[in-house]
């Protein structure tokens, strides 16, 4: 996630066109942080799978998720981390709205943050490349 920020930070386009600069603390601050509500949240587990070669049950290692401090994602990402550092109002709302459409806020009021904050913008589309591309289905 961070080296898909800092990639696309440094895009011609992005730096001549649209002026966007920003830190290297501030760059490694949301990028590294953005998804630390999810910390403590995924509990080991088992669940039975049935074998299509043989039909039979099995038992296979999983993840639950459980979620002891039900504050939303963004959101509550900033929470925990302003427990600890100060962030700007643009890294606050970087990690907020860095889910950018793909959450379930009212398109209008992400498209109004994403244009206001522009690092947040810069945020969720690194999060979207890391996720799609450099995740996949993991």
């Amino acid at each position: 996630m961070y080296h898909c920020l800092v990639d696309y930070l440094q895009r011609e386009r992005v730096q001549e066109l649209y002026g966007l600069e920003y830190s290297e603390e501030s760059v490694a601050v949301v990028s590294l942080l953005h998804d630390v509500c999810k910390v403590g949240c995924y509990k080991k587990g088992f669940r039975n799978v049935k074998n299509d070669a043989t039909g039979q049950w099995e038992r296979v290692p999983t993840y639950t998720f459980d979620d002891p401090l039900p504050y939303g994602h963004g959101e509550k990402s900033v929470y925990i981390v302003n427990g600890f550092i100060r962030l700007t109002r643009e890294e606050a709302m970087s990690i907020r709205w860095h889910m950018g459409f793909s959450g379930t806020e009212d398109p209008r009021t992400v498209g109004q943050a994403l244009q206001k904050y522009p690092l947040a913008f810069a945020l969720a589309t690194a999060d979207m490349e890391a996720s799609y591309f450099l995740e996949g289905d993991q």
